[in-house]
């Protein structure tokens, strides 16, 4: 097999994403046939070269897995928590069982709940995630209080939040930031005093919706994914399935 970029393999492996193997990389936690490799852009076989990562070898299995899970609240969106709530993995324990290894495609926060995507791809998680693939995600939330026109319009146009960093971010880097979000679509489907609304983004910042809505003084009591890109919701609360072979094919077109 030719020889390809050191974090492709580590991301395709499905240990991290491919920005997180190339921190494990220039971190000295990757090495090549015993050696550290520390460069970014260093090559290496998959099939006859040795890889290991924190010191555990890379499985040479080229197989890609593509779930799709519905999140119930109470369940955090990471493969493990230090305050040792129950994670999405658990949901899935059938296939860690048989040796998978699988990660969430970005995130739904503690009490969100709906359409999360699980894979052991580092590259289509990356291209699923990044705003500058435009892969909408789409929620049914519902808000406290009637928000006035202009201020969806605001939301709608973009608008100004704290960036606030997950609860897993490394130290050092928990820093929160003044950002502007991405423009979003936003459509009432439900009028009530608490109504319902159909909100699209591209980009999934750390609690965005709730904070996009709290920025123009309402709480969002709802929230629940109902599509990633092409994909629709079609399956029970805490229910897993395989994505088939064209879905993942359309997924990968749209962020192209």
């Amino acid at each position: 097999m030719a020889q390809e970029r050191l974090q492709k393999i580590v991301a395709a492996a499905g240990i991290a994403s491919r920005r997180k193997a190339e921190a494990l990389i220039t971190g000295g936690r990757v090495t090549v046939n015993g050696q550290p490799v520390t460069q970014l852009g260093a090559k290496a076989d998959p099939i006859r070269d040795r890889i290991t990562v924190n010191g555990h070898a890379l499985r040479k299995s080229t197989e890609r897995l593509y779930y799709m899970l519905n999140k119930p609240k109470g369940y955090v969106s990471t493969t493990s928590d230090p305050e040792g709530r129950r994670t999405v993995l658990d949901l899935v324990h059938p296939l860690l069982t048989s040796g998978a290894r699988l990660y969430p495609i970005g995130r739904l926060d503690f009490h969100s709940e709906g359409l999360l995507l699980l894979t052991n791809d580092g590259e289509f998680a990356q291209a699923m995630t990044h705003a500058s693939h435009h892969v909408p995600r789409t929620y049914l939330v519902k808000v406290s209080g009637r928000p006035a026109p202009d201020a969806l319009d605001r939301l709608r146009s973009g608008i100004s939040i704290a960036d606030q960093p997950s609860r897993n971010a490394p130290r050092g880097r928990a820093r929160t930031r003044i950002v502007r979000t991405a423009p979003a679509r936003i459509e009432l489907v439900r009028d009530a005093p608490n109504p319902w609304f159909e909100v699209s983004l591209i980009e999934g910042r750390n609690r965005q919706i709730r904070r996009m809505f709290e920025r123009i003084g309402h709480f969002v009591e709802k929230i629940k994914r109902v599509r990633f890109g092409t994909l629709a919701l079609d399956i029970e609360p805490g229910r897993f399935r395989p994505l088939t072979r064209a879905e993942v094919r359309t997924l990968r077109a749209m962020a192209t």
